[in-house]
């Protein structure tokens, strides 16, 4: 359950992210994030914290329940 989570969280960064022409670069550099990191939590891999999910959503211009929406 927690994977299937994980995957459709990266999954929707990714999309709204390329929605919205940004690259990986330009979200890390406005949260100050490893591009590694965020190649994680695009991947699926990575868990992250509920600030960690705000502050991804305030860079991306949306609400964080857009980064869980099947």
């Amino acid at each position: 359950m927690i994977m299937l989570i994980s995957k459709r969280l990266g999954n929707n960064i990714k999309k709204i992210r390329t929605r919205k022409k940004m690259s990986q670069g330009d979200i890390c550099r406005a949260l100050k994030m490893d591009r590694g990191y965020m190649s994680t939590i695009e991947n699926g891999k990575k868990n992250i914290t509920i600030s960690q999910l705000e502050r991804l959503a305030k860079a991306l211009g949306v609400n964080p329940s857009d980064l869980l929406k099947k």
